[in-house]
């Protein structure tokens, strides 16, 4: 029997929408009913929930409640109980959730009804709880950061801010999306009166108001809202390409990249936002990995930092920078990894607690490492592309293919003498030798 999702046992699925982008492509259907992979949205969140041991479900229906309740029913076909509460007018996509709190457990999840997803349930309900959150929302990056709600947490994850679709022009935020995925513990809601709410726009900012404990919930499980005709028909790709698995036998294979030449302009050490500049393609490339089913993770020496040329926050908002304009090529990172550490002293505001040796300074493999641990990563089948020979040194060390950039310093700085397995004019043509040397 899968592993029961914490003391979290029950689901409720926001319903109400009309689908009307999908009209063209589904039909008058309510969008929870929209096929995909020949079966609805609907039931793969039903089937989902009920294998993370999930025993009931509270469907929030507007739009064709009717089709809605016919094809649930009880909810028996599926192993749940079900019940099908219905809008008598629009109230949002938490409106008539906070209307029936009294019919809800004191623990449940939350999704939208527009929402695929393969989520471990069980290890999210378990960081909700044992943070005692009061309300935890799922966050990952995606392809489109300009038009989703982004979610800003501090380093301990707790939410701090919510940036709502649309974003002012000229404004970068870090690529860390709200999936439509919560956690929620009743009476954290009990604040709110009844009537028309929206959870990105009233209830997480009333909540952080309040002082509650609102949490992110970092993960790389697959979620993604088909929405859109055009995020439908990518939906469909990935179902079809086994791409909606939580996990991958052996582990992911993955690209891991260097920055700054690699996928920006070398600029000397760059220590402000203004400074970054994405080299041509750069986006086009990691979209193309990310097709052909590879993980994408940065690692980069940052010593501006221990340098004292630039602070913790300083670099946070180039990072935010970087991610925001890859996602305006419809791509995006699965993790940026940095080392601040810098060996030489007699820096003019350096931080001596940050000199000296380090595992993590590249050709050191410590930020790699790092990133197998947290994303599930094959080194074995994964690929360095960097534009130094300390990228290419680190590569030959912990075991991974290399690609040189000819962009950068393209290998010129001399430190170190490894051969890298293929070279490239750019990042654009390294993902090419990349994906035509086998998709993994």
């Amino acid at each position: 029997m899968a592993e029961a999702a914490g003391s979290i046992d029950h689901l409720a699925i926001i319903a109400g929408g009309k689908g009307t982008r999908l009209a063209g492509v589904a039909g008058d259907v309510p969008k929870v009913l929209v096929p995909v992979g020949g079966k609805p949205v609907m039931q793969h969140q039903l089937e989902l929930a009920a294998a993370a041991g999930i025993t009931s479900v509270s469907i929030f229906a507007g739009h064709l409640a009717g089709a809605i309740r016919d094809f649930v029913g009880d909810g028996s076909r599926f192993g749940l109980v079900a019940q099908v509460f219905v809008e008598d007018e629009p109230l949002g996509n938490a409106g008539a959730l906070v209307g029936a709190l009294e019919m809800l457990p004191e623990q449940f999840f939350v999704v939208y009804g527009d929402v695929m997803l393969a989520v471990d349930l069980a290890t999210m309900a378990r960081s909700h709880l044992d943070r005692a959150a009061d309300f935890t929302a799922f966050v990952h990056p995606n392809d489109h950061p300009y038009d989703s709600d982004i979610i800003e947490a501090d380093a301990a994850g707790w939410i701090t801010a919510i940036h709502a679709y649309p974003h002012p022009e000229e404004s970068f935020f870090a690529n860390r999306v709200n999936a439509a995925l919560y956690a929620v513990r009743r009476d954290a809601l009990r604040a709110f009166e009844p009537g028309p709410r929206d959870f990105t726009k009233d209830i997480m900012p009333g909540l952080i108001a309040g002082r509650a404990r609102v949490l992110a919930y970092d993960s790389s499980d697959y979620i993604k809202d088909m929405g859109t005709p055009d995020r439908l028909a990518r939906v469909e790709q990935d179902l079809a390409a086994g791409r909606l698995s939580r996990g991958h036998a052996g582990g992911y294979p993955a690209v891991f990249l260097d920055r700054d030449g690699t996928l920006n302009e070398l600029a000397g050490f760059l220590s402000h936002h203004d400074q970054l500049r994405l080299l041509p393609g750069a986006g086009d490339a990691l979209r193309q990995l990310r097709q052909a089913g590879f993980r994408l993770v940065v690692v980069t020496n940052q010593p501006v930092i221990a340098r004292g040329e630039a602070s913790e926050d300083d670099l946070a908002a180039i990072h935010h920078k970087l991610e925001w304009e890859l996602g305006k090529g419809r791509a995006f990172l699965d993790g940026i990894y940095h080392c601040p550490h810098h060996p030489d002293a007699d820096f003019p505001g350096e931080r001596p607690e940050l000199k000296g040796p380090c595992d993590c300074r590249k050709p050191g493999g410590a930020m790699v490492e790092s990133a197998c641990r947290d994303h599930g990563i094959d080194l074995a089948r994964s690929w360095m592309v960097g534009d130094s020979s300390a990228d290419i040194e680190m590569a030959r060390r912990i075991g991974l293919r290399s690609v040189l950039v000819r962009t950068g310093e393209g290998g010129r700085d001399g430190k170190y003498r490894a051969v890298p397995d293929l070279v490239a004019d750019g990042i654009a043509e390294a993902a090419e030798m990349i994906i035509a040397a086998g998709t993994p």
